[in-house]
């Protein structure tokens, strides 16, 4: 399976059929089976659920849980998991609802574009687009513009990467990043990128790079794209990791962290021994999960505090 035996709370989803264990897949289906999944949570006092659409050409939606209480209050600017190909907005719709209430917070969640019927940059278009609106309309939604979080998971945790890239070059102030197993680079030349590992194997990687990138496979592809190919990381906002030590991403979450230190970025690793992808979305009474959300709580804390607080 791995060079890393899994974690034994963890070890069922080795048997996980989500889909993407075969040589082809039924993307319609594994979709339309997410979309059964993705129930909205039930509400929460002190917190609004909300719906925008922000651009109409193409349609653009994000999912906001706002606190009732006067702003201004940081934001999260979340991007759901799936491979490029696969999720929707409401995916951690019951994580971000119960975020924004514990840390008075505005979350926002993007409906992006999904390849391959749209291949890059449609998606990171789409996340600057969210980003971009948060900046633009922080006054009116409550939002401290100086206190505003990107994060992901997996594909998602790719696309905040490369807004976070983005965002530094176009000078816009980014409070930190919050990369849950994130997706990051296209090249699978790691040793744990060659893992049979569960949930998401070599063939569904690889499958989700062609999507996403299209015409760019194998070509000249761009930091915001891959962000593992960015060459200069210097700048970037403080930054939180997260990773399973039976995930294929292992490697390259490493060698991003490693790297991001090294240009000076204040980086924390979180590493947790036998959890493969997607461990805490699929197994949340696990205690690799409870530790994982214990660390990224305490870390959006720490961010998400006022200047001099």
């Amino acid at each position: 399976m791995t060079t890393t035996p899994l974690d034994p709370e963890l070890a069922h989803l080795a048997d996980l059929d989500v889909g993407f264990g075969g040589d082809t897949f039924d993307l319609a289906g594994i979709r339309s089976g997410i979309l059964e999944l993705t129930q909205p949570p039930p509400p929460v006092d002190g917190v609004v659920a909300d719906r925008q659409v922000i651009r109409s050409s193409p349609p653009l939606a994000v999912e906001l849980f706002s606190p009732e209480t006067p702003g201004p209050h940081p934001c999260l600017v979340w991007f759901h998991g799936g491979g490029y190909v696969i999720g929707n907005a409401s995916l951690d719709a019951v994580r971000l609802q119960a975020w924004a209430a514990r840390f008075d917070c505005v979350t926002v969640s993007t409906e992006y574009r999904l390849a391959p019927e749209d291949p890059f940059p449609a998606a990171h278009d789409d996340a600057m687009a969210a980003l971009g609106w948060v900046v633009e309309h922080a006054d009116e939604r409550g939002i401290d513009p100086g206190r505003i979080v990107v994060a992901g998971a997996s594909a998602g945790g790719g696309l905040a990467a490369g807004v976070v890239l983005a965002a530094r070059d176009r000078g816009i102030p980014l409070a930190g990043q919050m990369l849950f197993y994130p997706m990051i680079d296209d090249r699978q030349q790691t040793a744990s990128s060659q893992w049979n590992a569960p949930v998401w194997p070599p063939k569904a990687n690889g499958f989700g790079w062609r999507a996403y990138l299209g015409d760019l496979y194998d070509g000249d592809v761009p930091p915001y794209a891959a962000p593992a190919r960015a060459t200069d990381l210097r700048g970037l906002p403080r930054s939180l990791l997260v990773i399973g030590g039976a995930d294929g991403f292992l490697d390259e979450t490493l060698a991003y962290a490693s790297r991001l230190a090294h240009a000076g970025v204040p980086t924390d690793l979180r590493v947790y021994a036998g959890a493969p992808h997607g461990f805490d979305l699929m197994a949340p009474e696990a205690r690799a999960t409870q530790e994982a959300l214990r660390a990224a709580e305490v870390w959006l804390e720490h961010t998400f505090a006022p200047p001099g607080a």
